[in-house]
């Protein structure tokens, strides 16, 4: 019999889910984006109404509907057809892909520091040094090596340790100023409303919480569904008040113009102004490590995000195929040249780990949208009510409706350019739908008329946007 997992251990593994670089990056990224602190405050305010709904909305579709085993595509085929829920499985991929460049360039832009080298993490030589790495996981991968929990866990702890001692010693070294603060507060004369600087937190908030939806995936490992849905509640709420505070105390520490000017990881230069060079040591070695554990874990998911769906028919049959160490070979050399395109893209442009997550956060917006209205429309059949009390079918309802709300205001706050950007990365994704509905030869390529006009908007907003690219009237890099 399989070990039932306790509350303790399913809290750590959604802690490990959830914390990932962007915590390095918290102190400068809202100023870089020209968020002040009351807009930081309102942001955060918006991202954990947002984001506990979406996590109930996962929670309660896990628990009403446990034969959808392949989560955020199935919640999506379920709910609204084969096209609609490929794309979904289809974001799903190039977050996860565009999560594995971002770490790429992150790990060699904190390398550029003391190798100059490495720049930024995009420049000729860390892409060559980053495609031998990329290459040799892909090895690892197709001799069927998997993840180790052990290096999971270290590269967990070795995140928190500089968090914690962060926050502590801020508060105890005396380096928060409310004068600071209050200078910080509004960013009156800044050129950004309110509204603006607000709508300029969403990259960072979504980006620092992707991987919730993966904190109820073992849910079928607890001891019971009401654990894990605790685990899933404490390990969200713990890293939202972490975070909050890390961005609040930030704010105390340094004017806002210098935290948008820090180098990356941001955090570095906010330890540095508290304790010294050696702090910002600390926390580059951190990062190091951090980043250097997730790569091979992200070169194992963006692989995963692939087989999954084409396992439950989703993607071209041929992203199924094993070799003889049962590993998905196609998934892994198709997922691994996909990763190699955008760091060449990355180079050329010379984007920044900022750009990059911005890309993954864009890309994993979609699915997450389409869960919440999964469990809104489950939620109007009363699949996800069912067997509860009075009190729990009204929270059921509320976290749904705030769930699809939320989502609806990823997309608008993110701007028409990473909008049309958006549509860059799923617009390719129709020719992987075609060749998948040719293999099945079962009816038309588009079932449904709002197949049929989703596919069309895409590749109307796709030539836009390449040439508004090609103008220069947009650029996200």
């Amino acid at each position: 019999m399989e070990k039932k997992l306790s509350l303790f251990p399913l809290v750590f593994f959604a802690i490990g889910c959830m914390l990932a670089s962007g915590v390095f990056t918290l102190s400068g990224d809202f100023a870089a984006a020209g968020a002040y602190t009351l807009a930081t405050i309102i942001g955060w305010g918006i991202t954990f109404v947002g984001m506990i709904a979406l996590t109930m909305c996962y929670y309660r579709l896990a628990i009403a509907k446990p034969e959808l085993t392949s989560g955020i595509y199935s919640y999506a085929k379920e709910g609204f057809g084969s096209y609609i829920g490929f794309n979904s499985a289809w974001g799903y991929w190039m977050s996860a892909i565009l999560a594995l460049v971002s770490f790429f360039v992150a790990f060699f832009g904190n390398l550029g520091a003391y190798i100059p080298a490495f720049g930024s993490g995009a420049t000729p030589v860390a892409v060559i040094c980053a495609s031998v790495i990329l290459w040799l996981f892909a090895l690892l991968l197709m001799r069927g090596v998997s993840q180790a929990t052990i290096i999971n866990a270290f590269v967990v702890i070795a995140k928190v340790i500089p968090i914690i001692f962060m926050v502590i010693a801020a508060i105890f070294a005396r380096s928060f100023h409310w004068s600071i603060f209050v200078d910080n507060f509004t960013g009156m004369g800044s050129g950004m409303s309110l509204f603006d600087q607000v709508k300029a937190t969403i990259f960072t908030t979504v980006w620092i919480f992707i991987g919730i939806e993966g904190a109820v995936v073992i849910s079928e490992r607890a001891k019971t569904m009401k654990l894990a849905g605790n685990a899933t509640v404490i390990s969200f709420i713990a890293l939202f008040l972490l975070y909050f505070i890390i961005s609040a105390l930030s704010m105390g520490v340094m004017p806002h113009d210098d935290l948008a000017n820090l180098a990356w990881p941001s955090m570095a230069g906010v330890m540095t102004s508290i304790v010294g060079p050696w702090g910002g040591v600390l926390v580059n070695v951190a990062v190091f490590i951090s980043i250097g554990g997730a790569l091979f874990t992200y070169v194992i998911l963006s692989t995963e995000s692939a087989f999954g769906p084409a396992a439950q028919g989703c993607f071209p049959s041929i992203l199924n195929k094993r070799n003889k160490h049962d590993a998905p070979i196609y998934s892994i050399v198709v997922s691994a040249i996909i990763v190699e395109i955008f760091l060449v893209i990355a180079m050329l442009s010379d984007a920044a780990f900022q750009n990059c997550y911005y890309l993954s956060t864009i890309a994993i917006m979609i699915p997450y949208m389409l869960s919440a209205f999964y469990a809104l429309k489950c939620c109007c059949k009363g699949e996800t009510t069912q067997g509860l009390s009075g009190a729990g079918k009204v929270w059921t309802w509320i976290f749904s409706i705030l769930g699809a709300i939320y989502g609806v205001w990823m997309l608008y706050a993110s701007s028409i350019t990473y909008v049309l950007v958006c549509a860059l990365l799923y617009a390719p994704g129709i020719i992987l739908y075609i060749i998948r509905r040719k293999e099945e030869n079962d009816g038309p390529v588009f079932p449904k008329v709002y197949d049929k006009v989703v596919a069309v908007v895409l590749v109307v907003m796709f030539v836009v946007a390449i040439v508004l690219l090609a103008t220069g009237v947009i650029a996200p890099f």
